[in-house]
């Protein structure tokens, strides 16, 4: 049996999100994969079961670096506006510093492959968020609402600044750049809104 060459591995998964994020999922093969780290197909096989699992494991470790980023210096029990905060940084610091990754996200978020890709969502992250809401509902510092509705209030503006950033422009073509101040403008109307 061969030894894992993790170096080898890293090359084709590196590879493999580039080219999913350049061409889309349709377009990616193993063959093509193979061609591009200049190996043959049977040893991406050796690796992975198929094209399939080659992706999801990747989506699983991509999700999990975005998790644990997320959670740097995250705690359930802090207070409402200080923990979305920290979310907020978090978050933006990481989907603007891994675009590409981000995209891979949103490419498997609307694919045949979401079902699979969900159910890899790491455990902990569910908990944690879920104890902080509940904490900010008993201490009073947020209404309680529909799960659906707490994220798309709570981190959608969020995303579209963000997305504002990515093209380097808002609304009417305006120029458009990330900043903390913006970030914070919009976390206390968003704040605001949740509040009871």
């Amino acid at each position: 049996m061969r030894n894992r060459d993790e170096n080898k591995i890293e090359r084709i998964k590196q590879s493999a999100l580039e080219m999913i994020v350049k061409n889309g999922l349709d377009a990616f093969s193993i063959q093509k994969l193979a061609k591009t780290v200049s190996v043959s197909p049977a040893t991406i096989y050796i690796y992975f079961r198929d094209k399939e699992d080659l992706i999801l494991q990747l989506y699983h470790e991509v999700g999990e670096n975005m998790m644990r980023e997320t959670l740097k210096g995250f705690n359930p029990e802090m207070h409402f506006g200080e923990g979305l905060r920290v979310q907020w940084t978090n978050r933006s610091k990481y989907c603007i510093q891994h675009k590409n990754e981000m995209i891979f996200l949103e490419q498997i978020r609307h694919s045949s492959l979401h079902e699979q890709a969900s159910a890899m969502v790491n455990e902990q992250f569910q908990l944690a968020m879920g104890e902080f809401v509940r904490n900010a509902i008993s201490r009073t510092e947020m209404r309680p609402v529909a799960t659906e509705v707490f994220w798309s209030i709570a981190f959608a503006p969020l995303y579209n600044l963000i997305r504002f950033h990515e093209r380097g422009s808002s609304l009417g073509r305006k120029k458009f750049v990330f900043s903390e101040k913006i970030m914070l403008e919009t976390l206390e109307i968003v704040l605001k809104g949740l509040k009871p």
